[in-house]
């Protein structure tokens, strides 16, 4: 086999690992949107299916283009909140819901599943087509629901553009400024960007809740998500029955502070596994210490690059610079089996063969572009986290160095912001039975979070699940361990014996694959 097509092959290896994995969490929009009148029409013509003061119709969960999930059978209806619950004649906001009914015929349990997305800025009912598999235990005896929350999916989606590209992925802080203002300027015709906060989606969920009947309800939240459990567990403790957090960030973090040193301590152990094969150590070295030189050449000499886009096929010439190499690695680290292939591709880029690195960066450029709901996200970041940003503090001869606070800070200085509690980033202090899962490589949640969380949750248990990355509530055996949790909500009961058999994905060493 050529180097050509021995590349070709990682590269295809990575996209389906990317689009199955990475998209999961950050699913770009379906076709949905597009397809309105006619989902509408079809929807209309079939037969009402009431869950409580809800009125459903059959509906089909699609998963994003190159996902490779397929279509999950659903229940579509919606609910109207106000946008400003001190207007409630005001502004309304259609709620889009999909309901998941319990798979098997026979006694099902009254308290229903709430799974709740990450970004902030993703989309429950496009995102869960790819974890569905976890579901599935659940869903033997207890409903799943899905609410797009405020500001994403079906629920007055909040998307930052300008003039056909991604308006908050500019090169400088500057730059941020100016793009968030244009984004602020063109969404405040369609909503008050005060009230799409962590705050305001609590209180919708428990509105579907009421609304389905439901005395309560068990809270998966993954990554952001998280948060969201926590918040409403707090604000309606009588109404959550359970929680399970899957890569948990603790009511304590403001969003960025951390991120950059999450990363290179992720990065430390993702590439260390490398001088621990002899193999792999002779025949590609230090990786991080070739990424570092490569970076610092990106930077004073980007490169002319050739290479064949991953999508269409189609030759293109760009130059590559190191945000971009950055970038990649900041979003392969998220999943080990993908970022297995990066220590050899820095070594081709390193030895001046770009070719498929900067196919890879092009390729998630692509999908991030459409990944995120970004005025949603900059509602939530700025009115919740902004303000204990940390400019720079421990971010000094990291990969991402400030930029991320830098950005956020200049675009949150633009950004209207909504009312926090004054106890929002204090710990929950709760006997609610919780299980929390973390994966030992995950490079923005990382396992000191899952502790400190379960610190105060005295009927909490924490897993760390080896060599996994972030969301890992689909690996191995976690499914039918959380399904046994929710039935028996005694976390520490469970059996986690089974996920001993999870290992970490050793690093490609050649374009034939990793060492035996």
């Amino acid at each position: 086999m050529s180097r050509k097509t021995r590349t070709l092959v990682i590269l295809l290896l990575v996209a389906g690992l990317f689009g199955w994995r990475y998209l999961r969490d950050h699913a770009r929009p379906n076709a949905q949107a597009a397809d309105a009148p006619a989902a509408a029409t079809q929807q209309a013509a079939a037969p009402v299916r009431k869950l409580g003061r809800i009125a459903f119709r059959p509906c089909t969960l699609t998963a994003p283009a190159g996902a490779g999930a397929a279509g999950v059978e659903a229940q579509c209806g919606s609910l109207s909140v106000p946008e400003n619950p001190a207007r409630p004649q005001g502004r309304k906001i259609a709620l889009n819901i999909a309901w998941l009914p319990a798979a098997l015929d026979g006694p099902n349990e009254p308290d229903p599943v709430f799974m709740l997305a990450g970004g902030p800025g993703q989309s429950a009912t496009e995102t869960y087509p790819q974890v569905a598999p976890a579901f599935a235990e659940i869903r033997k005896h207890r409903s799943v629901i899905l609410v797009d929350q405020r500001g994403t999916g079906g629920s007055n989606r909040l998307v930052c553009k300008d003039d056909g590209t991604d308006a908050v992925t500019p090169d400088n802080a500057a730059d941020a400024r100016a793009a968030a203002e244009r984004c602020r300027d063109a969404l405040q015709a369609k909503a008050d960007l005060r009230f799409y906060t962590t705050t305001d989606a609590i209180r919708d969920l428990d509105a579907v809740r009421a609304a389905i009947g439901a005395a309560q309800v068990n809270l998966v939240g993954i990554s952001y998500g998280t948060r969201v459990a926590q918040q409403y567990a707090r604000r309606y403790p009588t109404h959550t029955r359970a929680l399970v957090l899957d890569s948990v960030a603790p009511n304590t973090l403001f969003f960025g502070n951390d991120f950059a040193r999450n990363l290179d301590d992720a990065l430390d152990l993702q590439f260390g596994q490398c001088a621990q094969v002899p193999a792999c150590a002779k025949a590609l070295g230090d990786p991080r210490s070739r990424l570092d030189a490569l970076l610092a050449k990106l930077r004073t000499d980007p490169p002319t690059v050739r290479y064949r886009d991953a999508s269409t096929g189609e030759a293109k010439q760009d130059v590559l610079k190191p945000e971009a190499v950055a970038g990649l690695v900041r979003m392969f680290a998220y999943i080990p089996a993908a970022a297995s292939v990066l220590p050899l591709q820095i070594k081709e880029a390193a030895e001046g063969r770009y070719e498929t690195l900067m196919a890879m960066a092009q390729m998630l450029g692509g999908a991030m572009s459409d990944s995120m709901a970004m005025g949603m996200q900059l509602s939530v970041v700025c009115s919740e986290d902004a303000a204990g940003i940390r400019a720079g503090d421990g971010a000094d001869g990291t990969l991402l160095g400030t930029q991320l606070t830098d950005f956020l800070g200049a675009q949150c200085a633009a950004w209207p912001k909504g009312a926090m509690p004054a106890d929002f980033h204090q710990p929950l202090r709760s006997d609610v039975p919780a299980l929390v899962l973390a994966g030992e490589f995950d490079p923005v949640t990382p396992p000191r979070y899952g502790k400190e969380v379960v610190a105060t949750l005295p009927n909490a248990r924490l897993f760390v699940l080896e060599g996994q990355g972030h969301n890992v509530i689909g690996a191995g055996c976690m499914p039918k361990l959380v399904a046994q949790f929710l039935d028996t909500r005694d976390a520490k009961a469970l059996d986690g014996k089974c996920l001993d058999t999870l290992t970490a994905t050793p690093p490609f060493t050649s374009f034939g694959g990793w060492e035996p």
